[in-house]
């Protein structure tokens, strides 16, 4: 990956020098460095350990014959595998991830499968996520028991609803890492599941994620570290308070929205964080870019590259001259390369990553590295990255609330 940052948009506020150079030689960085070598932090560690692997690629082939597989999840449980499957070019199994309770959607959806082809992957670390029960009992309602062999669960080890159901049923059950929350468990067997289903390879991705790792472990100014610290440094000192997260790949979209949880629901605590909002290039340059330049200087913009050089078929017709002999991936760069600068003329604090290609190694390495950024910068602002003490409030009063019925 190639980072290119706006040092003049994002550092160089006269008189406020010494407010990022207090963020860039913090103990910061040491410490996660420290930490991380110890096995303290579970997320990133999840890839040092390949042993693994040939058992979820055993637990897989339980599913990999069926045409459809449902996966039923939300949040960290759905988002992760989700991303990977983008990468996905085979025909079947295909995937549905089933992430929301909206029963127009789940009807519509059992009138396109035959359930004898279809298998199920569930997953839910506490084993009591409502929505994921739901699903599951919707699922069994409509089509009555189903056999053992389609279904695959990942829950944690210890007595929870989605365990006794699955024990009920004779279903196989997969142990959730206990200590690797749902948003940060792309690289445990919650994402590698879905991506070996996908036909993807799962070293591969570990392997671009340990080598962003160990960049981060010996370098003295990583990309995440430089990434954390602008962004703090943006909120607390020029107001930036929304961050924007805006690739030119569709196969990036469900990243964007994987990366808005993992920021949103880690650092959104005590008043603190930014807001992360998603866009889509060039899509969203019809929609929002108007605001971005001339609406309030509230945002930070991370665009997310691809080589598309020679991507796509060269036009050869003579109807429209300026296209002669261009191909859409070179439009797709050349509107890229226009959005980063419009905006660095705009004043807008911004910086460009790009990736060679769109392959596994390259999105475990993305991946990586935000899994990280997120690490210090909430470190930065003093908040604990993984728990998120006002999602569980909204959790028991939704049980209250449908139990009064």
């Amino acid at each position: 990956m190639s980072y290119y940052q706006n040092l003049e948009g994002c550092y160089h506020y006269h008189g406020q020098e010494s407010a990022i150079n207090d963020l860039l030689t913090s103990e910061v960085l040491k410490e996660f460095q420290a930490a991380a070598v110890k096995g303290a932090f579970p997320p990133v560690c999840c890839v040092n350990h390949p042993e693994e692997i040939p058992l979820f690629q055993q637990a897989a082939e339980r599913l990999a014959h069926f045409e459809d597989i449902l996966i039923f999840g939300t949040g960290g449980s759905s988002l992760g595998g989700k991303t990977l499957y983008a990468l996905s070019s085979q025909e079947k199994p295909r995937l549905h991830f089933i992430d929301n309770i909206d029963p127009h959607t789940f009807m519509l959806l059992f009138q396109r499968i035959s359930i004898q082809k279809t298998g199920v992957l569930v997953v839910s670390k506490s084993g009591s996520t409502v929505e994921t029960l739901m699903q599951m009992l919707t699922l069994l309602q409509h089509f009555g028991p189903i056999s053992p062999s389609q279904v695959l669960v990942i829950t944690e080890p210890k007595d929870n609803p989605l365990r006794a159901l699955a024990e009920k049923h004779h279903w196989a059950c997969l142990d959730h890492p206990v200590n690797v929350g749902g948003r940060y468990s792309c690289f445990s067997v919650v994402g590698l599941i879905p991506l070996i289903l996908a036909g993807l390879d799962p070293i591969v991705f570990h392997k671009g994620g340990q080598d962003v790792l160990k960049d981060h472990l010996n370098s003295p100014h990583p990309s995440a570290f430089l990434g954390a610290a602008m962004g703090v440094y943006l909120e607390k000192y020029q107001h930036k308070t929304l961050s924007v997260m805006m690739p030119y790949a569709d196969q990036l979209n469900s990243f964007s929205f994987w990366y808005r949880q993992l920021w949103a629901e880690s650092v959104g605590k005590e008043g603190k964080g930014t807001t992360p909002i998603q866009a889509l290039g060039t899509v969203d340059q019809h929609s929002q870019l108007q605001l971005y330049l001339e609406g309030p200087k509230d945002k930070f913009f991370t665009l997310l590259g691809v080589n598309w050089e020679n991507k796509g078929p060269r036009i050869e017709s003579l109807d429209i001259p300026e296209f002669t002999g261009k191909t859409m991936g070179e439009l797709l760069l050349a509107e890229q390369k226009a959005t980063y600068q419009t905006l660095l003329n705009h004043n807008c604090p911004t910086r460009l990553i790009t990736l060679d290609r769109l392959d596994e190694y390259h999105l475990g390495a993305l991946m990586m590295h935000f899994i990280i950024e997120t690490i210090l910068a909430a470190s930065f602002l003093q908040v604990n990255a993984f728990d998120q003490p006002a999602v569980e409030e909204g959790k028991k009063l939704a049980r209250e609330y449908l139990n009064q019925k």
